[in-house]
């Protein structure tokens, strides 16, 4: 099973994948490390990426997806998958294997967090942008993320059954 869990930058994809992929002792991926170097220096300087520029991304990501189910392996993927349109890239080859999370939040809720993170390339000027994109899939399981990340992480494993 791949387990993305998506939403906006400061949604807590990867404070909640960390911890659910240990508790669970699955691989935890993070989609962020799979930006080709010019869309990290681009989001850093504040600018939203295209399409275009996600396609190398997205392309990465489901050779990752597509490759853990051939082999069985389980993953906690963190990954924004903001649109339908990626979301259907992603599971393409794949569908049965790939569980999408929605984690939401307030778009309030979500600048604090961002403003008190320290150390990521995605400039906080981009939240709004993100929320405009945000496509959640019908079919996501959708978890609050305004409790404690342990508190997240153990409703996530409820509603996926594991």
């Amino acid at each position: 099973m791949i387990v993305v869990l998506m939403g906006v930058s400061g949604s807590g994809k990867s404070t909640i994948g960390k911890i659910l992929a240990e508790q669970l002792e699955w691989t935890f991926v993070e989609a962020d490390d799979y930006h080709p170097p010019a869309n990290v220096e681009k989001m850093r300087r504040g600018q939203p990426l295209t399409d275009e520029d996600r396609r190398p991304w997205l392309r990465e990501l489901r050779d990752r997806i597509d490759a853990a189910c051939a082999r069985g392996e389980n993953v906690v993927l963190a990954c924004s998958a903001l649109k339908h349109a990626y979301q259907d890239y992603l599971e393409r080859n794949e569908p049965e294997c790939v569980q999408y999370v929605y984690l939401h939040g307030s778009e309030e809720l979500i600048r604090q967090r961002l403003a008190a993170r320290k150390g990521h390339f995605m400039n906080p000027t981009l939240l709004h942008s993100q929320f405009e994109a945000l496509e959640p899939p019908a079919d996501a399981i959708r978890v609050d993320i305004a409790p404690a990340p342990e508190v997240i992480a153990a409703e996530v494993k409820k509603k996926l059954g594991l």
